[in-house]
């Protein structure tokens, strides 16, 4: 495995995390069809276990590590493997959220999973430039992007008023913020939300190259309208210049919410930012005074009502402060990502970063990155003990910062 990855890979922390990353690319048990679909068509079915002790394989996750699990440790025709199984999955345009131990068929609510997707799609064909799987993934996306315009599932739809991708349903959790106990959903986030539409955005622009590239001049210039209508909309309507950083939901059930999230960096850190440029620096700046820590960065900030700097108790408890303050280690990545955009050139501040958890691998689960920790100090570590995207997005940024 180490001669497989990359040279930068082969020693201390980074190698480490090669050998971790193995531990979550699985072949998917029980699901029969997947295996004999794949070996008809010269493939294999792999996917991505998102943590253990208790979860399986879901599509959030998956896509989100793909990155630093296969692309970072050289393990590209993996990767391959993935994002067609999970394609032929798609339901009304919906990558599934999870798919439940022992089940051939997944579940789907989730409004972010299949903009990861886009994301994932893209990294794979940078680290391959296989065309072909482009060519056959193509249709099968633009047919995504349709269910989302005209609307799919769980309210997920693109507002004909300006553009923005709304979604909620009652009773169910979308965004990767996704605790729920009992009935109670912790962060419903119902409306625009901020990470969501940076997503989105993010798949236009993906989407608008290319359909350029496959000779459909016209359905890319589709895509290039849907982009910039959001874009305008984005920049309009998620700054918020009392509190000098964006608003987390716009046109929620309650109006706009202005609290401090994390999920405001994919305006800045995906390949395609949303975010207009004069906006960058003061999100940042707030972004590492409210949010940052040495593991990770917080879920909701501490100055608002309802932060929780514990992640402790039973599970109604410990569902409560789940994204509500709680440090998740795999936010290390965008963070790492905007850091490099703003300040172009400080890789050793964007290096230094990742000091927290890489002391980290030593505690705990020996050699893994845990899910979550305390949002205060000590940064007590809870949750999953080896979980996926946080080992990806660990591994991934220190091959970044590398080179």
């Amino acid at each position: 495995m180490l001669d497989a990855a990359p040279p930068a890979a082969r020693h201390g922390a980074a190698a480490e995390l090669v050998l971790a990353a193995d531990q979550f690319v699985i072949r998917p048990a029980g699901r029969h069809e997947d295996h004999v679909r794949a070996r008809i068509a010269g493939d294999e079915a792999w996917t991505v276990i998102a943590g253990y002790h208790w979860f399986t394989d879901w599509g959030r996750d998956t896509m989100i590590s793909l990155e630093g699990l296969t692309l970072s440790t050289g393990r590209i025709a993996e990767a391959g493997s993935i994002l067609r199984m999970f394609a032929h999955h798609v339901r009304d345009g919906l990558v599934p959220n999870m798919f439940p131990e022992g089940a051939n068929e997944g579940l789907y609510h989730t409004a972010d999973a299949t903009l990861w997707f886009f994301h994932a799609i893209d990294r794979y064909l940078r680290a391959s430039n296989d065309r072909r799987t482009l060519a056959q993934l193509l249709p099968l996306l633009v047919d995504i992007v349709d269910h989302h315009t005209r609307g799919t599932r769980f309210g997920i739809r693109v507002d004909p008023g300006d553009g923005l991708l709304s979604q909620g349903a009652v009773g169910y959790q979308l965004t990767w913020m996704d605790a729920k106990a009992g009935d109670w959903v912790v962060t419903p986030r119902r409306g625009k939300a901020v990470e969501i539409n940076a997503l989105w955005y993010n798949a236009l622009r993906l989407m608008q190259g290319w359909l350029a590239d496959a000779n459909d001049p016209r359905a890319a210039e589709r895509m290039q309208r849907a982009a910039e209508r959001a874009h305008d909309a984005f920049n309009r309507r998620f700054w918020n210049p009392e509190r000098g950083h964006l608003n987390d939901v716009v046109d929620g059930e309650h109006g706009d919410d202005p609290a401090c999230r994390p999920n405001q960096l994919f305006a800045i850190s995906l390949p395609h930012p949303v975010l207009a440029p004069g906006y960058w620096r003061p999100v940042l700046d707030t972004v590492e005074r409210e949010l940052v820590t040495p593991v990770g960065l917080r879920s909701l900030s501490p100055r608002h009502p309802d932060y929780k700097p514990s992640y402790r108790g039973d599970l109604v408890t410990r569902d409560g402060a789940y994204h509500q303050g709680t440090v998740w280690s795999w936010l290390i990545g965008p963070y790492v990502d905007a850091v490099l955009r703003v300040h172009a050139g400080d890789v050793s501040g964007a290096r230094h970063a990742l000091d927290g958890l890489i002391a980290h691998l030593g505690e705990n689960c020996i050699g893994f990155v845990g899910e979550v920790f305390d949002a205060e100090q000590p940064y007590a570590p809870g949750g999953c003990v080896a979980q996926a995207w946080g080992v990806a997005e660990l591994l991934r940024c220190l091959l970044l910062t590398e080179r």
